[in-house]
């Protein structure tokens, strides 16, 4: 599952892509990304953004392997906007790293 959501002309966040936990590591993941990658240049957009958190590893990997390109980084966005710590294999997840990739 994923949502392409429309933020200012000629670009689309991709957000809240998923998977289910029994079928991760099997290349859905980048089946979803692949897939809002051609919906977006359908669509007419330019840029198509998306952002994760600085502890999730897998994911940075993936957006960068689909040629994603870090844009910036909202510091600490996670620890201003959630109660819990969040921690992911160790490491505190704290900052939102944007990325983007023209179509």
């Amino acid at each position: 599952m994923y949502v392409l959501l429309p933020t200012r002309p000629g670009t689309v966040e991709l957000v809240n892509i998923a998977v289910d936990e029994q079928h991760k590591g099997k290349g859905i993941g980048k089946r979803l990304v692949t897939h809002a990658i051609q919906q977006a240049k359908f669509k007419g957009y330019k840029t198509i953004e998306v952002g994760t958190g600085n502890s999730s590893i897998g994911q940075l990997a993936l957006y960068q392997k689909c040629r994603f390109r870090i844009t910036g980084i909202d510091r600490d966005l996670f620890v201003r906007h959630y109660p819990q710590e969040i921690f992911e294999q160790g490491i505190q997840c704290r900052d939102m790293v944007r990325l983007s990739r023209d179509l």
